[in-house]
């Protein structure tokens, strides 16, 4: 009976996000097109929409950077993460190539002003300016700096390569950088376990159709996301130094927030220098 509930559930949430997202497209299409003021304000919206409908409550904890440009980088379980962090933040994505060819979901990344990075050694170049561009314009970047998603239980290494845009200042001021976490922690209202949090991440070969099904047939779930202090790469030396130093604050902020540690948001992390 379970499995006919679920998969009820599914396809109605399936049905009233195709008419969610028939509505609001077109608009996001045409201020797009006649870059309208509009089209900065539609994603959050559309994507505040989505988690209503498939159940997702957004916790948020912190601060975010008081003035942009600003760079964020986050740890990565989901192509949830993308819609979640939407709601929050008024930024650009940075995502790998392979997902403008996503059916739907590239054309959602385009229509936000994605930038698509290639991961191979002679584009890096190409992608680190057009990064530079959006910075110096004033819009805010978001960056998954370990290269894949994962399964939401640890946070694998960042890489340093494309933190090499803040090296440099915007307009005399250095990018502030600020780590992010985010975490899938609840499940119908009760902590979550490690066999349950696959429901939302995605990560391996898993299908995104099959996966996509199965999400929207669960129920609700809470997504915490923790905003840390911002940091700038005067304080660390070097680019490597920075990575290193924000993905510790991040590994450290999921632990946390996986086992339930009320821990603030803005509290001294030894991860960054210069914090007691």
């Amino acid at each position: 009976m379970s499995d006919w509930i679920g998969a009820i559930r599914a396809a109605i949430t399936l049905i009233l996000l195709a008419i969610w997202t028939g509505l609001l497209l077109p608009v996001q299409m045409v201020a797009v097109l006649l870059h309208l003021p509009l089209a900065r304000i539609i994603p959050g919206l559309y994507h505040g929409g989505i988690c209503k409908l498939i159940g997702i409550d957004v916790k948020r904890t912190g601060e975010t950077a008081v003035d942009p440009p600003a760079l964020y980088v986050c740890n990565h379980a989901s192509y949830l993460d993308i819609v979640v962090l939407s709601t929050l933040l008024d930024a650009s994505f940075v995502a790998k190539i392979e997902v403008a060819g996503w059916p739907l979901f590239g054309l959602l990344a385009k229509l936000v002003n994605t930038i698509f990075v290639d991961r191979r050694p002679s584009r890096s170049g190409t992608h680190r300016n057009e990064m530079r561009e959006r910075l110096e314009a004033g819009r805010s970047l978001i960056l998954f700096p370990e290269g894949t998603s994962t399964d939401g239980n640890r946070v694998l290494p960042f890489n340093s390569t494309f933190f090499a845009i803040v090296e440099e200042p915007v307009g005399g001021k250095p990018i502030q950088v600020q780590p992010v976490t985010l975490a899938y922690t609840r499940y119908n209202n009760l902590p979550m376990s490690r066999r349950e949090r696959p429901y939302l991440t995605w990560y391996g070969d898993t299908a995104m159709a099959g996966h996509l099904w199965r999400l929207l047939s669960i129920g609700r779930a809470t997504v915490e996301v923790r905003f840390h202090r911002a940091v700038t790469i005067d304080a660390f030396g070097s680019r490597k130094a920075l990575a290193a130093a924000c993905g510790q604050t991040v590994a450290v902020g999921l632990a946390n927030l996986l086992s339930g540690r009320n821990e603030s948001a803005n509290a001294p992390s030894p991860a960054l220098p210069g914090r007691a």
